[in-house]
């Protein structure tokens, strides 16, 4: 590792200024502090003298044009179109307490003399997708409850294939309740709604639907920092794919490829750089032989979104940047997922942040929130960063900070 039989390690004096430092200086947190200085000591260490050289907050004018082209050339025609720019609270959080307790709160459920309709659920499954992955997770929340106790009634009623399809079904919509209960860092809830879409993925015996609900299982276990637990389940759950399929199909292969961009991002939490360029590549070898940025089981898996995936963890290693340099990369037109857009736009953010780019990451930050307004205001994640920003950012930028994250109800 570096910094291991090299003398002395040096503590780049950016570091003092860095965010994450000054949190957990102010939290009397050490131990943080410690991995702090050895992460920023180490690798990304080249990262932060670039930084550190480039102290002018406007930059040179080629930087400028390489920025605008970043944040223009058809991303504000997306970002700042006739969205609502309101906060939007998530209302009917505790029906899924109630739901995964096994007790729904629902008015209207299927009597068990009337024989299910796999058709309804299974375009209600499908909006509930939509609505994730569209950022309206107040809508998905309201319908989700109701929706898990009818697809419960329905494995219990129906046989055969029909079952089956069922479980098929119960198991894609408690991925989606565990995926916007970890948006809202939610892990009590969560857990048990990643369990039952992994449950009910094994009676269904299809092999891409085990291997779609093992990413949300490796997404809980990662967001409750157990990092090697979740990438080993990553690499052996795609390495089961593999085996469990004659041949690739685009949903096998979505499934195969998020899988591993799943465990890099795991890899990532804990600094295992060997890890994380093994798996990226991996994916990156699966969305090439995809052919191009599909939405394939609602995995928006490709190329772009492979790129996406780096930046964010590069973001997440201190590698600000490199982070952007990497975002360049990316024609925001071709992500066709808003949730997708979002997230680039919120890493961007961040990164920029670690950069000390301060006006430029409050510029993007609010260009998602315009974008996804519920992704912005709701996610706790992205209320530290607006923490974080304002800590950093120059004395003339705090009030504008301060006004927005008031806006999105951040507590300061």
């Amino acid at each position: 590792m570096p910094g291991r039989g090299m003398g002395p390690m040096t503590i780049p004096p950016s570091l003092w200024s860095h965010p994450d430092a000054l949190a957990a200086l102010r939290a009397r947190d050490i131990g943080r502090l410690f991995r702090l200085i050895r992460q920023y000591a180490g690798a990304s260490q080249t990262q932060i003298a670039i930084a550190c050289l480039n102290t002018d907050e406007e930059g040179s004018p080629v930087q400028r044009r390489t920025f605008h082209r970043l944040t223009t050339a058809g991303l504000f025609r997306a970002v700042l179109s006739d969205l609502p720019d309101s906060r939007t609270p998530l209302a009917g959080v505790e029906a899924f307490a109630a739901a995964l307790a096994g007790h729904p709160d629902v008015s209207e459920g299927l009597p068990d003399s009337v024989r299910p309709d796999l058709s309804a659920l299974r375009a209600s499954v499908a909006a509930s997708k939509r609505d994730y992955q569209a950022c309206r997770y107040s809508t998905a929340i309201k319908a989700l409850p109701g929706l898990l106790a009818d697809l419960a009634s329905a494995c219990d009623l129906l046989k055969g294939d029909d079952r089956l399809q069922a479980h098929t079904l119960s198991a894609e919509a408690y991925h989606v309740a565990a995926s916007i209960l970890l948006k809202l860092d939610d892990e009590g809830l969560a857990w048990p709604a990643a369990d039952r879409s992994m449950r009910a993925a094994r009676i269904s015996e299809d092999p891409v639907t085990i291997g779609s609900s093992a990413r949300i299982v490796t997404h809980a276990l990662m967001d409750d920092g157990h990092y090697d637990a979740a990438s080993a389940t990553a690499a052996a759950c795609a390495v089961r794919l593999e085996r469990d399929i004659d041949e690739h199909t685009p949903d096998s292969l979505s499934i195969y490829g998020s899988l591993l961009l799943r465990g890099a991002t795991s890899a990532g939490r804990r600094n295992d750089r060997a890890t994380v360029a093994t798996m990226l590549d991996e994916a990156e070898d699966a969305a090439d032989r995809l052919g191009g940025d599909h939405n394939y089981r609602r995995t928006a898996f490709g190329p772009t979104n492979v790129r996406l995936h780096r930046v964010n963890i590069s973001a997440s290693l201190g590698d600000a940047g490199h982070a952007i340099a990497e975002a360049r990369r990316i024609e925001f037109d071709r992500i066709p997922i808003t949730e997708r857009k979002a997230a680039l736009l919120i890493d961007t953010s961040r990164a920029l942040t670690q950069w000390g780019k301060h006006e430029k990451a409050y510029e993007i930050l609010r260009a998602a929130h315009q974008l996804a307004p519920q992704e912005v205001s709701t996610r706790p994640a992205v209320h530290r960063l607006v923490r974080d920003l304002l800590a950093a950012a120059p004395r003339s930028l705090k009030r504008q900070i301060r006004e927005f994250g008031t806006q999105i109800a951040v507590r300061f």
